[in-house]
């Protein structure tokens, strides 16, 4: 069926195609790269991207709003270790397919859709529904398929509730995928505090089991909860406190249990045009039954940011894995024209790819490379 979905989308773009309709707007992305890896098996990579997208609006000029969105994703990459081997991959699925009814102080959406929320940036254990890279200058995600909806108090708080299903494989940071024909569902809390905001997330699931007991059968299925909570203040530099606890029930799961606790901070310094300086550190302690702190991971990272000039902008992203003692570094500067937008990356990084809450698509980045990327927003 998404499948399907995927196609009908495909030829909804086919040009000639149009809608005559004030409310309804055409748009899209396209970009295309080239990277260059000398660690890896294929040193020589290609690829491109089209993201285009469809929205239409009812009742544009009323308080109650109708409005839809629809986009698929089409891309492909191509490897060669010249002139011996190659190898190639593509696909077409959809990107994002909802509705959504909206006043101004409600918010309910339906379909394939994009959601994340949380106050860190960089290692983020509120990272529930999404994949965002912070160093991807096109910052893609796959969506999930959830009904979502937002309520908005006069006073800035904000309730979320949400239902999810047919997500089965693994999201972000799940180490088992959702079982099948099992819906998932939470909600967030959002309140204002002085100087900042704090929120209280909640999200159950029922997931594949890990390793089978005696007492279980093939088709068993375990009960996961999450308990997440951030808030973040501006006291001068922006401070903020995000942790996840997760635990699950009658499992041999080694990560049966979990607490992520992740803290950062951010500030400009006044120096030239303004460099921002974000900083964060996460914990990441596991166990089967109980939290064992013989099992904690450390991650540091460090995000630069100076504007060259008003078009022009180069930035510095740095992990680092206190366990390993691995070293994850990419530079990145960015040229900006009317529609058009230049990126050229290079990246050292240790030829073993461990940073497990980022997307599989980063494995091209382990080892040291560079690579340039055209973008056309249309």
């Amino acid at each position: 069926m998404r499948s399907l979905i995927s196609i009908i989308i495909l030829l909804a773009f086919i040009p000639g195609i149009s809608v005559d309709s004030q409310n309804s707007q055409w748009s899209g992305q396209l970009s295309a790269w080239g990277m260059v890896n000398d660690t890896h098996e294929l040193p020589l990579w290609m690829g491109g991207r089209w993201l285009p997208q469809f929205n239409y609006q009812l009742n544009p000029e009323s308080e109650r709003l109708w409005d839809f969105e629809a986009s698929a994703n089409l891309n492909g990459a191509a490897g060669a270790a010249p002139f011996d081997r190659y190898s190639g991959d593509g696909q077409i699925k959809a990107y994002r397919l909802w509705a959504r009814y909206s006043t101004p102080q409600l918010e309910i959406r339906g379909g394939l859709q994009k959601i994340n929320f949380g106050s860190a940036t960089l290692l983020r254990p509120l990272m529930w529904f999404d994949q965002v890279d912070a160093r991807d200058p096109l910052q893609l995600t796959d969506g999930v398929w959830a009904l979502l909806g937002r309520y908005y108090f006069l006073n800035n708080a904000n309730i979320w509730l949400w239902v999810l299903y047919g997500n089965e494989p693994p999201k972000s940071w799940e180490t088992t995928g959702t079982a099948l024909r099992r819906p998932e569902w939470g909600g967030r809390l959002q309140l204002p505090v002085p100087r900042g905001e704090v929120a209280l997330s909640y999200h159950h699931r029922s997931t594949k089991a890990w390793a089978l007991a005696d007492s279980l059968v093939a088709d068993a299925t375990i009960p996961e909860n999450r308990m997440g909570w951030d808030g973040k203040w501006d006291v001068g530099a922006g401070v903020w406190l995000e942790s996840v606890y997760l635990w699950k029930s009658e499992t041999t799961e080694p990560f049966g249990r979990q607490l992520m606790l992740n803290t950062g901070l951010d500030y400009t310094f006044g120096i030239g045009n303004g460099l921002t300086t974000l900083y964060e550190h996460l914990l990441f302690a596991y166990g089967t039954k109980s939290l064992d702190l013989k099992n904690a991971l450390s991650f540091s990272a460090l995000s630069l940011n100076y504007p060259l000039a008003l078009a022009d902008g180069l930035s510095a992203t740095i992990f680092y894995n206190w366990n390993s003692q691995m070293l994850y570094n990419m530079l990145t500067w960015q040229h900006d024209f009317s529609r058009w937008s230049l990126y050229a990356l290079a990246y050292s990084n240790p030829k073993t790819y461990q940073l497990p809450f980022q997307a599989q698509e980063q494995n091209l980045f382990a080892g040291n490379g560079v690579q340039v990327m055209l973008v056309y927003n249309y």
